[in-house]
């Protein structure tokens, strides 16, 4: 790299070497020292005429550590004193650096006592106000860092004063009239005062856009950088807040669940209606520990109490303590029985006003002095904490109990809540009693009277005609009309029958008054509506409509062909006797045994109400009707069907089955 090529800080950092390389051999000086010294000071030349022609502060700094000890041995001091020579152990670079420095402070001090006559700054160490002594014996390196730190106080008493706008062009000095020793000085001052000083981050943005200069930076293994001052931003970030453990998805009507209040930053009162205080009076009476009180007052302030959920006569929630993990914080209340909610409910119905009043989120005192224990008193509520402190209330309680009296002054119908009903299920209460009452009311107190004739007295003379004789019923019901088949559209035979079954139905009851088939139930109904088609359910018509049946129901097709069997074989009571065995009482079937044996039969077993044939293939069961009822299957199956027609006589009822080989 040649002179030319060499940047400021290389050229400082060489003069650096240069002066260390003199200081160790003072006391002894050799061609080493001159070697490097001249070196120095042809590069610093050199690089001087290949810059710009206005010399700028770092370019006298350097020329200062690279040319000086060629200047001293010519140029006399100010005192006409003859100056140390390069040769003598005086004119070390090191003590040249140093003499400049000193200079350099006296002279910016000098100027500012002289321009602007201000008080000193306290901040500023002592240490400026006069040139250190150096000690004969010093080394190069302590002069180094000598400098350093004078620069550093230098360059911090510069960033104290207000800036200038541009600094102030230097008047031009002759050679003969400006002494050498003045002339480096003035050159270090304007060095020290810009080159040490860090870039100001809170300025406006728009001075990062312009040009920067030629001044050498410091390097970085020589001059520390302190770090960079933190801006404010313009938003800040939001304060932290712990998770909640909540869950006010679960909510009901008697559970609720209120979100945590945020911190206040000055204590208040945590109860500001008369109800909400009763709530803290009931409290701060029982408490025995006035310093625990204060201490959850404290803990609800600063928000540890986390979302608080609300259920008939219990308060839970967690507070955040002295540990991590929150304690689980339970406040106990008695609810109400039902003959208190009798007295408290028809209190509000007698005072229309206090409804208004709870509709208004007010709790109206003539309400709460009906002689039901509506506010908690004291030792009503019981405190419960998972903390290790046996205080009555501990502090985590009583800071629960602080906050629920601030839900309680924003909504009256939390304390009923706690007291067992919610506010949905009073308010009907409360409406169907208002409703009731006013209808009482308006019937003891009767019409009121109205001004004119009554109807009654206009038309009592008046004779009237007979009502016409009643249209005498026909004797049977009507075919319905044909109902053509439609692409996508009901089944016309379906149709059909429904049609004739409405129209039996209608004639039954104008000629009897009353519908046999009224009181079916939907399963007794759709039996009732297969076994009125022809059919067991093999045809193809059939099987569309016991499928459809079948579905409408929830059952299963073969399930509806056996119902139909029992229908056709009995009706109702057929059906009632398929699907419901009963114990009959002693007697008629009692009776039935002996008679099976006396037509030479096997000897049935009974159970319930059926007697079942030895063999598994015949079996007869008792109706409520008083009538046996015949059923058949196949042996060892247990699939019995009903076969022919109900009898009285249980032998009878069997001869009907076709099966004579089997009896």
């Amino acid at each position: 790299m040649s002179a030319e090529e060499r940047t400021p800080a290389e050229e400082a950092r060489e003069a650096l070497r240069a002066a260390r390389a003199g200081g160790s051999g003072a006391a002894e000086p050799d061609a080493a020292r001159d070697a490097a010294e001249a070196e120095a000071v042809e590069r610093g030349a050199a690089s001087a005429a290949a810059r710009e022609e206005e010399q700028r502060p770092g370019d006298a700094a350097r020329a200062a550590l690279g040319g000086r000890l060629s200047e001293e041995a010519e140029v006399p001091e100010a005192g006409g004193r003859p100056g140390p020579t390069a040769a003598e152990p005086g004119a070390r670079p090191g003590e040249v650096a140093r003499a400049a420095l000193r200079a350099a402070v006296a002279a910016r001090r000098d100027g500012e006592a002289a321009s602007a006559p201000e008080e000193d700054d306290p901040d500023e160490p002592a240490a400026l106000a006069a040139p250190r002594p150096t000690p004969a014996g010093s080394r190069p390196g302590d002069a180094a860092r000598e400098a350093l730190r004078a620069a550093r106080r230098e360059a911090g008493r510069g960033d104290r004063r207000p800036r200038k706008t541009a600094p102030r062009p230097a008047p031009a000095a002759s050679a003969e009239g400006r002494s050498p020793h003045a002339q480096v000085a003035r050159d270090m001052r304007n060095f020290l005062s810009t080159a040490f000083r860090m870039p100001d981050l809170a300025d406006d943005p728009e001075a990062e856009a312009a040009p920067r200069t030629d001044a050498p930076e410091a390097p970085a293994e020589h001059t520390p950088t302190p770090p960079a001052p933190s801006r404010t931003p313009d938003h800040p970030a939001p304060p932290h807040h712990p998770s909640s453990m909540a869950t006010p998805h679960r909510d009901s009507e008697l559970r609720r669940t209120f979100p945590l209040f945020a911190p206040r930053p000055e204590p208040q009162d945590f109860a500001t209606t008369w109800w909400g205080q009763a709530w803290v009076d009931a409290l701060e009476n029982t408490a025995l520990d006035a310093n625990r009180l204060a201490r959850g007052r404290g803990y609800a302030d600063a928000g540890h109490v986390d979302a608080i959920t609300l259920t008939p006569g219990l308060v839970l929630a967690y507070v955040r303590g002295s540990r991590p993990r929150p304690y689980r914080v339970q406040l106990r209340l008695r609810t109400l029985v039902e003959d208190d909610w009798e007295r408290l409910l028809e209190a509000a119905v007698d005072s229309p006003a206090d409804i208004a009043a709870l509709l208004d989120k007010e709790l109206p005192h003539t309400l709460a002095d009906r002689g039901v224990p509506l506010l908690p008193g004291p030792g009503d509520l019981i405190p419960q904490c998972s903390c290790p402190d046996s205080g009555r209330p501990c502090k985590h309680a009583a800071a629960l109990c602080y906050q629920t009296a601030r839900l309680l002054d924003a909504d009256p119908f939390v304390l009923l809540l706690l007291r067992g009903r919610g506010e949905r299920e009073l308010l009907d209460a409360l409406s169907r009693r208002s409703a009731a009452s006013a209808a009482r009311a308006a019937r003891e107190r009767g019409p009121a009277a109205l001004p004119g004739v009554r109807a009654s007295e206009t038309l009592t003379g008046r004779p009237l005609p007979p009502l016409p004789a009643p249209l005498p019923a026909p004797a049977h019901p009507e075919a319905p009309p044909a109902y053509p088949a439609a692409p996508g559209g009901p089944d016309p035979f379906a149709l059909d029958q429904l049609a004739t079954d409405a129209a039996a139905r209608a004639h039954a009851l104008l000629t009897t008054g009353r519908d046999p088939v009224g009181g079916l139930t939907l399963w007794q109904d759709a039996v009732r509506l297969a076994a009125a088609r022809p059919g067991s359910g093999l045809t193809a018509a059939t099987r569309s409509l016991y499928a459809t049946l079948a579905t409408a129901v929830d059952r299963t097709p073969a399930e509806l062909a056996r119902a139909v069997a029992a229908w056709r074989q009995g009706g109702l009571a057929g059906l009632t006797v398929l699907e419901e065995p009963w114990d009959p009482p002693a007697g008629r079937f009692d009776r039935a045994r002996p008679l099976l044996l006396a037509a030479d039969l096997p000897a049935f077993r009974p159970w319930r109400n059926h007697l079942t044939h030895p063999a598994g293939h015949a079996q007869l069961r008792l109706g409520r009707d008083g009538l046996w009822y015949a059923y058949e299957s196949e042996p060892g199956h247990d699939d019995w069907w009903p076969r022919g027609a109900p009898d009285l006589d249980p032998v009878s009822a069997l001869t009907t089955l076709d099966i004579p080989d089997s009896l």
